[in-house]
């Protein structure tokens, strides 16, 4: 039966019982506005541990000012329902005052891959990001936490974070999941209108654009990058291209070619909508890609 717990305390009086009789703990933290992007972490979670803990905080730390955070899809009742339905033990839904209480003056900054891209975009999102996922790993204290790849920035960021740390956590990227159309699934998704669906596709359809020239020999990561953003070109005043490049999937630092594993990162803005989307890419004959 699922539980909710919107206590900290509680949170604790419950791990402190899981772990006296050395239960397995998988951890799914989510901003709520739940799709089946978030319940495909959960079924991961389920299959590899005894027990799931999803937790529901629209993090305000991670937005910027004119961002969102007000008009962020919030549905409860409905996230409630998805997580039982994936057989969640615990859903941990808490007050802002308790995550980010009055006065805080400690953050976590992850320096060198959270400065570019998204942590240039967005200042001190990251900084938001590390600092509330690293209060909830030492609240939920999870033998395995989940992630999605879409989110690739923010991955790596955390990967590092858990890294210097020494946090005893096993950090699992989980592959995209996308809708029947090739958009990748996201909360904001529900933003686009219909034409706005159909120039958000240009997104997805850049990039596999951009795999099927690697996987035919290009390794030359400028032409790549044109070919991008020749691809997610738009008559629309208000559709552009955030970025479009080609890093090392560790350090997030651009490449010059397509040696081994690369990551095709690019944000595509359409009207008011920020949509992100990657694919891991290398030549022909390299080893499976291990995220």
């Amino acid at each position: 039966m699922t539980r909710l717990v919107r206590d900290t305390m509680e949170l604790r009086r419950y791990i402190r019982m899981l772990r006296k009789n050395a239960i397995s703990i998988g951890f799914v933290p989510t901003m709520g506005a739940l799709h089946e992007g978030h319940r495909s972490l959960m079924r991961r979670s389920f299959k590899e541990n005894d027990r799931t803990i999803v937790s529901v905080y629209v993090n305000p730390l991670q937005f910027g000012p004119g961002e969102d955070f007000e008009r962020y899809p919030r549905d409860m009742e409905k996230d409630f329902t998805a997580c039982r339905a994936e057989k969640a033990d615990v859903v941990f839904a808490p007050p802002v005052a308790q995550m980010n209480p009055p006065g805080r003056t400690t953050t976590v900054q992850v320096a060198g891959v959270s400065d570019d891209y998204e942590g240039a975009v967005r200042p001190g999102h990251f900084t938001g990001v590390a600092t509330i996922v690293a209060t909830l790993l030492n609240l939920v204290q999870p033998d395995r936490a989940y992630f999605g790849q879409k989110d690739y920035q923010q991955s790596v960021v955390i990967r590092r974070m858990v890294r210097d740390l020494a946090i005893p956590v096993d950090v699992v990227i989980c592959p995209i999941i996308r809708d029947p159309d090739g958009l990748a699934m996201s909360s904001r998704n529900v933003y686009l209108t219909p034409e706005d669906r159909k120039e958000a596709l240009r997104l997805p359809a850049a990039l596999i654009r951009a795999e099927q020239h690697v996987l035919r020999g290009e390794t030359n990561c400028d032409r790549l990058r044109k070919l991008m953003r020749a691809a997610m070109r738009s008559k629309r005043a208000d559709v552009r291209v955030d970025y479009a490049d080609v890093v090392h999937p560790e350090t997030m630092v651009p490449l010059g070619s397509v040696e081994g594993h690369a990551v095709l990162l690019a944000v595509y803005r359409v009207g008011k909508t920020r949509l992100l989307d990657n694919r891991v890419v290398a030549p022909p004959g390299t080893a499976a890609w291990v995220g």
